[in-house]
């Protein structure tokens, strides 16, 4: 299987390289990168060294994906959209776009977050893989919009909960970490800014609860049906630690068991005893969920652990790739995280 990144030298794109380097029905993998063009990956990904000695390509996106089997895009929000027509007429056999572009199919909802849509016309062609939700129902897609990683441990803990009577919309306090802004130097992600400190941002409103209410609304079957994310950023690199709090219509107590059951069949979602830790995931395509409630079942918490740049970027682009494929769901994925990290 002959596969492309599109904007490889990122935070994303070398995870995904990462990934597939070492998926066993992967054989040829080719990295473009406009910055890093004709430089070693290994410069620019150090750990790379023991996979590969190619350089970044400096292609055309869409000519770079012609006879390709899978072409993947690590690029900026937006920049998807620019490109995107020609690559489809490139004639790949899969795209899998890691940007926001073509999450939303909702076009009202698209503008509320995003603003107006460049290319509203492609976007029915993209189905949106929350891997471990659809698992099978992304066989045979085509164009893949894999979701934010935000939106990936929001969306999972809400699932946990999608078929029980609510009382009010349920609300998500999620933290992110450092990794999430990518490798450009900002205000907000330089160290001494970042290190010992942690802050709020986009209130109200976040980007990536767009996707989430569309899904949420289709799971609820309600067109009405509201959810709040609530996004800060923390003092460490990697991951993203989300807690889900709704009240309930009627009182439910078992509420980890029926979570547990509810994920059963997902291979990369583990419903613990106790809640989870941001470290047991870190490096992983795991997401570890615990649910609990309050004495009286009328209160529910639900907390979700990923790690952003696997679960919430590459490696559930990679799940999603699989699923689609008809391949192993877990091929090229199975490696654990790293503790300490």
């Amino acid at each position: 299987m002959k596969v492309v990144v599109i904007g490889a030298a990122g935070y994303m794109g070398g995870e995904l390289l990462r990934l597939v380097l070492q998926h066993p029905d992967v054989t040829e993998v080719t990295a473009t990168s406009r910055s890093q063009a004709g430089k070693p990956i290994a410069d620019v990904h150090p750990a790379m060294a023991l996979l590969t000695d190619a350089r970044f390509a400096a292609h055309a996106p869409a000519d770079v994906a012609r006879g390709k089997n899978v072409v993947f895009l690590a690029l900026e929000h937006g920049e998807s959209s620019q490109i995107m027509g020609a690559l489809i007429d490139a004639g790949p056999g899969m795209i899998i776009d890691l940007a926001a572009d073509f999450r939303i199919h909702d076009g009202r909802l698209h503008e509320r977050y995003y603003g107006g849509h460049p290319a509203p016309e492609l976007v029915h062609r993209f189905a949106y893989g929350l891997a471990d939700i659809r698992g099978h129902e992304l066989r045979g897609a085509s164009a893949i919009a894999a979701p934010g990683c935000f939106a990936t441990a929001a969306q999972l803990a809400l699932h946990a909960i999608v078929d029980l009577p609510l009382a009010a919309p349920p609300a998500i306090f999620a933290v992110t970490g450092s990794s999430g802004a990518g490798q450009s130097l900002t205000a907000t992600t330089h160290h001494p800014a970042r290190a010992h400190n942690m802050f709020a941002y986009t209130g109200m409103g976040h980007r990536h609860e767009g996707e989430m209410l569309e899904q949420w609304r289709a799971w609820r079957h309600d067109p009405a049906a509201h959810a709040r994310l609530i996004c800060h950023s923390g003092p460490f690199v990697r991951g993203i630690h989300a807690t889900l709090h709704a009240q309930l219509a009627e009182p439910w107590r078992d509420v980890n068991g029926h979570v547990a059951r509810r994920f059963s069949h997902r291979p990369f979602v583990r419903v613990l005893d106790a809640p989870p830790q941001l470290t047991q995931v870190v490096g992983s395509n795991l997401a570890l969920l615990h649910a609990m409630a309050s004495d009286d079942g009328r209160e529910v918490q639900v907390m979700c652990v990923i790690d952003n740049l696997i679960k919430g970027g590459g490696g559930q682009a990679v799940q999603a790739m699989n699923l689609a494929l008809g391949l192993d769901e877990c091929a090229g994925l199975a490696a654990p995280g790293v503790f300490p990290c």
